[in-house]
């Protein structure tokens, strides 16, 4: 074995194996970097080229792009508030906020910083463990995966806002709304209002991007400012050398957090879907001082950035090993090993070790490398913090349009886009957490299929006595404990609470609560005719969802009747709500995009997305006619180059193009439209 383990370490250094891992390290920082692209995406891109090649430099390419992927995708996190990838989405909550306070380059020094360190504890976790990981993964069976789901959703509910309630809720919502489309046992739409777009699912991207991206760029727009609220000059925070220091000192953390990455990625499909969250809830209960997460803590980037990567490695031991996929990403590896002539098993540990463990040395290669070049370029990509918002805006909101078409290419996706936009800028501005709404989304379909299966084979709720689910329900009961206890103890004090679902404005609260309770009304109704094995697990949800809502809703008029005393009358109460959430230019804001996705239907996406970015630089920004144009056309450029020709993305079939197409003379240049 370890005659193999040299083996493996001689092969990727070898040519052309160290090349193909610095061309796959360059693709994935940049589909890293860029929100909605990712891992999934550039494996489908990368993995035709594989065919010809031997099995170390071919999977040498597809690992080193999709492991760091991980590392890259703190880029957006931290100074967008979007994640770049889902693995990232907990790096959001004190990320972003210290790139607000004019301390990206601190965020970033630490997260490349344990990213490395936790990338390389993954690998030779991969390369230790492969023997001693079966008895690890048959003690989780589907009663206790679905558990490991629900205590992850409710780590994320209580920790990430300043109402238990509320994101618990919200929770809730994230695994009902999972549920959208045909059911897995019976093939009966559920909650698709009759639409064919959600006939198979609500996709995941437009959630995503509406729900973190909109807001933040909102934030950008409507107050006028740069992501960081400090000018360059006033910033203190320190710079890369400073994050480095930080991961030094909260080095044990990270050796938590590495290790908690790398035995919940062993499980399959649930480990990177949950473990930043599970990462950042541990940093947050480990800590003896609380009160700073979700306002620009280090340790609240540090715990995930070092769990999401070590994930990689722990992730590919089941399928290795078992031949197991954890995901999609996995899956597709899995296909590629296959592809090569290779199969999963005792084989990969016996005669194609080499193989394996030269998976295990391009993880490490490719994490350090992406590491030392990300830390060399941060401080250029720090100073964007400091650019003004209004040219900051149209770019994001380009790609934020353009990733989630990716994922259908469906006007349906826009429309999400922009509904889930507008659901989480008034989540943002009344107190909701957003980010167990989307943990919901992501683990509400491995969490219904395990659910079922624990029904099945134990008629019933008769697998809530088994021990390993009786210590998660421990662990669920805890966390909820301590955080309500923490909540609380922060109100009597009087403290100002600031982060992520902190923000108090009943009346705009209002605007969610009421409908989300006439959903959980809804939805046991609607499903009350659905056969058991396809009606149990969202009611499971919906209806302590409804209890929750209940209570926030009579807790939150409350609120509204003293406001209203306060300002002698209803009307007084609502300027001061609607000044305070900045409705008004907000409505306008949406207006643009709602104006860019009507003229999309007439014109078409190439023409009606650098329209918008020219005219928000001109009107909105009040720019130049030179650099707005020059602006657009960049945007334009990269549709058609990258989007069309590269990716051969199919566009939504507008009135003008087709027209033009019809009456065009022959050799006139059609793609431009």
């Amino acid at each position: 074995m370890f005659d193999a383990f040299l083996q493996g370490f001689t092969l990727v250094f070898q040519w052309p194996t160290i090349g193909v891992i610095v061309l796959g390290v360059a693709i994935g920082a940049w589909l890293g970097a860029v929100p909605g692209l990712g891992g999934i995406i550039g494996l489908s891109i990368l993995i035709p080229f594989t065919f010809e090649m031997d099995p170390v430099p071919a999977f040498a390419l597809l690992l080193a792009m999709v492991s760091v992927t991980a590392t890259s995708d703190t880029i957006a996190s931290v100074l967008l508030g979007v994640p770049g990838t889902a693995a990232s989405q907990a790096t959001i909550l004190d990320g972003h906020p210290l790139a607000m306070k004019g301390e990206a380059s601190r965020a970033f020094g630490a997260a490349f910083t344990v990213s490395a360190f936790g990338g390389v504890f993954g690998a030779f976790i991969l390369a230790v463990s492969i023997p001693l990981v079966l008895p690890i993964i048959l003690a989780f069976n589907a009663p206790e995966i679905f558990m490991l789901g629900v205590l992850g959703l409710s780590m994320v509910g209580s920790l990430t806002g300043g109402s238990v309630l509320k994101g618990l809720a919200i929770g809730c919502l994230g695994v009902v709304l999972s549920t959208v489309g045909t059911g897995d046992t019976v093939p009966i739409p559920r909650f698709n209002l009759g639409t064919d777009y959600l006939i198979d699912s609500l996709p995941f991207l437009p959630v995503v991007l509406g729900i973190f991206a909109i807001p933040e760029l909102m934030e950008l727009a409507l107050k006028d400012t740069s992501i960081s609220r400090v000018p360059k000059d006033q910033a203190k925070g320190g710079g890369i050398l400073r994050g480095m220091k930080d991961a030094w000192v909260h080095k044990w953390l990270a050796v938590r957090c590495a290790a908690l990455g790398s035995y919940i990625g062993i499980l399959p499909g649930l480990g990177a879907a949950i473990v930043d969250w599970l990462a950042y809830g541990h940093a947050v209960q480990s800590a003896k001082d609380r009160s700073k997460f979700g306002q620009g803590d280090i340790r609240g980037v540090i715990g995930p950035e070092a769990a999401n990567n070590a994930t990689q490695g722990g992730a590919l031991i089941p399928a290795v090993a078992f031949g197991i996929p954890g995901g999609v990403g996995v899956a597709i590896l899995l296909s590629a090993l296959m592809i090569q002539g290779l199969r999963p098993g005792p084989e990969m540990l016996t005669k194609d070790a080499h193989v394996t463990f030269s998976m295990v040395w391009t993880i490490v290669v490719a994490n350090l490398l992406v590491a030392g070049v990300l830390m060399f370029w941060s401080r250029q990509v720090a100073r964007v913090a400091f650019l003004p918002g209004h040219l900051i805006v149209p770019g994001v909101l380009f790609f934020v349009f353009m990733g989630s078409w990716l994922g259908g290419a469906s006007l349906g996706d826009w429309v999400s886009v922009i509904f889930f936009g507008i659901l989480g800028y008034l989540m943002k501005r009344s107190g909701w957490s957003r980010p167990p709404l989307v943990l919901g989304l992501i683990l509400g379909d491995i969490m219904e299929n395990k659910f079922n299966i624990a029904w099945r084979v134990h008629d019933g709720w008769g697998w809530l006595d088994r021990p390993i689910v009786l210590i998660i329900i421990a662990l669920i009961a805890l966390t909820i404990y301590l955080s309500a206890r923490g909540i609380v103890s922060t109100r009597r004090q009087g403290a100002i609470q600031q982060g992520e679902g902190r923000e108090r404005n009943p009346l705009v609260s209002l605007m969610v609560s009421v409908p989300l309770l006439a959903f959980f009304i809804w939805a046991p109704i609607e499903s009350a005719e659905w056969p058991r094995s396809i009606r149990h697990f969202p009611a499971t949800f919906a209806l302590p969802g409804l209890a929750f809502v209940l209570l926030i809703v009579i807790s939150e008029l409350r609120a509204v009747r003293g406001a209203v005393i306060e300002q002698a009358g209803f009307g007084g109460a609502w300027r001061e709500a609607r000044e305070k959430a900045l409705l008004r230019r907000a409505v306008t804001f949406f207006a643009y995009l709602i104006v860019m996705v009507l003229a999309m239907l007439v014109i078409g996406q190439k023409l009606a997305l650098p329209i918008l970015m020219y005219l928000y630089l001109r009107r909105w920004g009040e720019y130049s006619r030179k650099l707005s144009g020059a602006y657009a056309l960049a945007g334009y450029a990269v549709l058609v180059v990258f989007y069309e020709h590269t990716l051969h993305l199919f566009w939504f079939q507008a009135l003008l193009p087709e027209w033009v197409i019809e009456v065009a003379p022959k050799g006139f240049p059609t793609w431009l439209f």
